[in-house]
């Protein structure tokens, strides 16, 4: 059973950094491709980033520049790194995985780490 754990969410100032981490666990193989997705209250959940096996990477306007996605193969683990965080990154962030390809959602999910952006 696949199993995706999020951590590294937590209050932060605007203007701050945090690294997420989600590692994936079970499933035996690597995903070809990982991404990060993020929901605000009332608001869909959106594609933050992504990134396949081979490390070519997608990325939301609203974050390039800003935001970096990693991962490391070895330890089936994948990373976020946000600096220059703003009130609007506030959200609770998932991890994603099973995607054939960078701009598309895979099928399975963590259980979300919540973000806070706020002074």
């Amino acid at each position: 059973q696949v199993q995706l754990v999020e951590s590294g969410g937590e209050l932060v100032q605007p203007g701050g950094s945090l690294r997420l981490s989600c590692a994936a666990s079970g499933s035996g193989f690597r995903f070809y491709v990982m991404g990060w997705y993020r929901q605000a209250p009332g608001k869909q959940r959106e594609l933050v980033a992504a990134i396949t096996i081979g490390g070519s990477t997608n990325y939301a306007d609203s974050v390039k520049g800003r935001f970096t996605i990693s991962r490391d193969n070895v330890k089936n683990t994948m990373y976020l790194q946000m600096n220059s965080l703003k009130p609007e990154d506030t959200a609770v962030y998932y991890c994603n995985a099973g995607s054939s390809t960078i701009w598309a959602t895979g099928g399975y999910w963590g259980q979300g780490t919540q973000v806070t952006v706020s002074s």
